[in-house]
């Protein structure tokens, strides 16, 4: 696919669903990751990084996303939800702009700019701990990267 297909469908995503999803695989020491583009543009709402889980996982967990505040539900920063991690909550905190032209770059393609917000999804090992939490290990520590302040979750 050219570039300018890629692009074409990009944004014929964003006007279908209201959302584009990026899969990008890490290298040896860097996290998989996928991203939205578009959901602020449509729903007025954060788009969604997932980093650190297997693609497809991370693609289903922001179509649910989307899905959900495109029937109007409002995500508040810092605050555990369900419903996207089968048996553990999840967080979503605000992408530091810093981090954008390393892991969002078609982000600042489509909104020409910087000027667009991110959550980034925060979740637990299957032990329960936070990437932060004692006990961690650096293996999550290391395909989990905060690009966010650390939270203080509600």
């Amino acid at each position: 696919m050219t570039e300018e297909e890629q692009n074409a469908k990009a944004l014929n995503d964003v006007n279908t669903y209201g959302c584009h999803v990026l899969k990008v695989f890490g290298g040896e020491s860097e996290p998989l990751f996928a991203y939205s583009i578009g959901i602020e543009e449509t729903s007025h709402q954060p788009d969604l990084i997932v980093v650190g889980l297997k693609l497809d996982l991370g693609h289903r967990i922001i179509n649910e996303y989307n899905r959900r505040v495109r029937l109007g539900e409002v995500f508040h920063p810092n605050t555990l939800y369900q419903g996207f991690l089968d048996g553990f909550p999840v967080a979503f905190s605000p992408v530091l702009k810093q981090h954008y032209r390393e892991y969002l770059v078609w982000g600042l393609w489509f909104y020409r700019g910087d000027d667009f917000r991110v959550f980034q999804l925060i979740y637990p090992n299957t032990s329960g701990r936070w990437p932060w939490d004692p006990g961690a290990s650096d293996d999550f520590r290391r395909l989990t990267p905060l690009l966010c302040e650390r939270p203080k979750l509600t």
